[in-house]
């Protein structure tokens, strides 16, 4: 994991903690300062193309969604105070890049450990765009129609059963930490050095 991203993803939870309704606008400026929207761009893509060819039901939703919000690698780490952040784009069915964006989370409780994963979320409408574009962000669990995928219910995708909303998938998890969710993180657009 590379040493930057996870001083970021702590110093990150400490400010998110601390004063989130104003800290999270200088972290978002830092982070995009930081960012290369091409190396986003490539790593989304690759890390969706995988996704699809291993997970039928992810290739049923991308088949019909109107867009795929992919974070390639989100750290997660902490003793007590955690936090977890990442970046990613915003693939159009057309597979143009339409946006990019952070995702950042602050967390505390009994938890300690590091891990990196990846998502994915099929936005299958407009009203799940006009949810991740909002002018502070989204924050993903202020919205009913978010379904987290598991095996199970991937398997059970059908087109018959894909419904409105936005789902979420979670791939290559590595690390020493149990339990991956998305409850109280938040979305944010951010405009990377090309």
């Amino acid at each position: 994991m590379k040493l930057p991203i996870v001083a970021l993803v702590i110093a990150s939870a400490a400010t998110l903690a601390i004063v989130p309704s104003c800290a999270h606008d200088p972290v978002t400026r830092a982070n995009a300062a930081n960012a290369s929207a091409s190396q986003i761009a490539r790593d989304s893509r690759v890390a969706l193309r995988s996704l699809c060819a291993q997970n039928p039901g992810a290739r049923a939703l991308k088949n019909r969604a109107k867009g795929v919000l992919v974070f390639p690698s989100v750290v997660k780490g902490g003793f007590v105070i955690g936090a977890q952040g990442g970046n990613g784009a915003m693939i159009r069915d057309t597979g143009e890049i339409s946006g990019f964006y952070q995702t950042a989370g602050a967390s505390y409780g009994l938890q300690a450990g590091i891990q990196e994963f990846g998502y994915a979320l099929f936005l299958m409408d407009d009203a799940a765009f006009r949810n991740i574009n909002r002018s502070g962000g989204w924050e993903i669990g202020s919205s009913p129609s978010l379904v987290i995928v598991d095996k199970g219910r991937a398997a059970s995708l059908t087109n018959a059963t894909i419904d409105r909303g936005t789902y979420a998938f979670f791939f290559n998890q590595r690390g020493l930490m149990g339990g991956l969710g998305l409850q109280g993180s938040k979305i944010t657009r951010i405009h990377p050095q090309q």
